[in-house]
C-alpha cells in the first residue's frame, strides 16, 4: 500500500505546484499567499509519503484529497484534477491493502512450506 499511496502523493505534489503557478495569475491573490498555501500542501504530500502506514496516515491523505478538490474554487480545473486524484487515492489504498494481504499470505505459505520440508536433525 505504501508504494501506491506514495506514488499518488508525489503526483499530487507536482499538480499542486502547477496549480500554484496558475493561481498566481489571479490578481486578487498575493504571490506570498499562493505560495504559502501551496508550499504547505506540497510539504504535507511529502510528509504523508512516510506516514502512510502509521495511524491516521490514510485519513490525512483523505483530508488532502478534500482540500485538493476544494482548491477548485481558486483554480477551477482543480475540481476535475482533485476528483481524479481522489479516485487514485481510493484505488491506491484499496488495492494496496489487497496487495499487502496477498504478500502476507504468500510469505506465510512459504514459511509453512519451508518448515515442513526441513529434514529432522536426529
Amino acid at each position: 500500500m505504501r508504494m501506491l499511496c506514495a506514488s499518488t502523493l508525489i503526483g499530487e505534489f507536482f499538480v499542486i505546484g502547477f496549480a500554484g503557478l496558475v493561481a498566481m495569475k489571479d490578481d486578487t491573490l498575493s504571490t506570498s499567499t499562493v505560495w504559502t498555501v501551496c508550499g504547505i500542501a506540497m510539504v504535507l504530500t511529502i510528509l504523508l509519503c512516510g506516514m502512510i502506514t502509521r495511524p491516521g496516515g490514510v485519513q490525512l491523505g483523505w483530508a488532502l484529497q478534500i482540500a485538493l478538490i476544494a482548491s477548485g474554487f481558486v483554480v477551477p480545473v482543480m475540481f476535475f484534477l482533485g476528483a481524479v486524484f481522489a479516485v487514485l487515492w481510493w484505488a491506491s489504498v484499496h488495492y494496496g491493502r489487497r496487495i499487502d494481504e496477498i504478500k502476507a499470505r504468500w510469505a506465510a505459505n512459504a514459511a509453512a512450506a519451508e518448515g515442513s520440508a526441513a529434514p529432522d536433525a536426529a
